[in-house]
């Protein structure tokens, strides 16, 4: 069975509200949630950037039985990785087990805020493989000494490390990403329903490994609505990863998306309140080989109707799949 995931997306509702969602999420059935770590929204329509950790602390006690999950983090630039396995095993223990450590190599939409400019790939994948074979070490235990060409630990330990730590996923866009997931990763994560990603991460030793996509939707009983909140908000997502992974900040984003029509928005996001136009959205997905698919709900303000139409509606239908 595909598992239906939902998102806390940090970019979109303040700390509190988030918290409330995902409770709300776990009432209705969903089966996992994901939440966004950002320190800028895309678009300055979207309107915030909470710490999405202190979030992800308070949901592990507001929840019993959601998994949660980071998607994503990047543990090479306003994180140091030792700080990020201290993160991750916090939250796990936190949450009693329910925790998954998603990692990638960042956007300078939130990384160059601490200075430093904002690396090649090349140079982000030669990072994110230190930074994960730090993590890795730290959940191991004992006191870990590292020296890399971009990170240095010393007489590191994590002194509160959950059993079993967090499992690990790696955001993948192309062949040097999967190469580094299937070694490392205890699953994969995309947010392209492309299923040479996943043939790619197989050939690479991840064969029979999780394997988490996203997709966003815009719930509205009013379409037009909808496909009017989808365009405000979320017009960024088809400038696909290359160019979403290199804008500075909202102002480039706006620009970069000055041209983008409602209608464009409306072809690539399920609006509405159509369940088998979702359905259809959700099915390459599954077609392409992702075993958990979390949904995007656009819109702070319209997770709570969304949630009791997902309840009733959308997830007894997505069941069948």
């Amino acid at each position: 069975m595909v598992h239906i995931g939902y998102t806390m997306m940090t970019e979109q509702a303040g700390p509190r509200d988030l918290v409330a969602h995902v409770v709300r999420a776990e009432q209705a059935g969903f089966d996992f949630s994901v939440t966004s770590d950002h320190y800028s929204p895309w678009l300055a329509s979207q309107g915030h950037a909470p710490h999405a950790w202190s979030v992800l602390g308070a949901a592990a006690q507001a929840t019993s039985r959601i998994p949660l999950m980071s998607y994503v983090t990047c543990p090479t630039t306003r994180y140091h990785p030792a700080v990020v396995a201290q993160q991750a095993a916090t939250v796990q223990l936190l949450s009693e087990g329910r925790f998954r450590l998603g990692l990638g190599s960042g956007e300078n939409l939130n990384e160059h805020v601490v200075g430093g400019g904002w690396p090649g790939v090349a140079t982000r994948h030669e990072k994110l493989t230190e930074a994960v074979e730090i993590i890795r070490a730290l959940f191991d235990g004992g006191t870990v000494d590292y020296h890399g060409a971009h990170f240095d630990v010393e007489a590191a330990k994590l002194w509160d490390l959950p059993d079993p730590p967090p499992p690990i996923g790696i955001a993948v866009s192309g062949e040097k990403s999967c190469a580094l997931a299937g070694r490392f990763a205890d699953l994969v994560i995309a947010v392209e329903p492309r299923a040479e990603l996943l043939e790619t991460f197989d050939r690479h030793g991840g064969a029979g490994k999780p394997r988490v996509g996203q997709l966003p939707v815009c719930f509205d009983r009013d379409r037009d609505a909808a496909v009017h909140r989808a365009h405000d908000q979320f017009r960024w997502f088809g400038g696909g990863w290359k160019v979403n992974s290199e804008l500075p900040g909202t102002g480039a984003f706006a620009d970069a998306t000055q041209f983008v029509r409602p209608e464009d928005v409306a072809a690539s996001i399920p609006c509405g309140d159509d369940v088998p136009a979702f359905v259809d959205a959700v099915r390459p997905y599954v077609e392409a080989g992702f075993t958990e698919i979390a949904l995007v709900q656009v819109g702070g303000d319209s997770q709570l109707p969304f949630l009791e139409w997902a309840e009733e509606k959308l997830l007894p239908a997505l069941r069948e799949l």
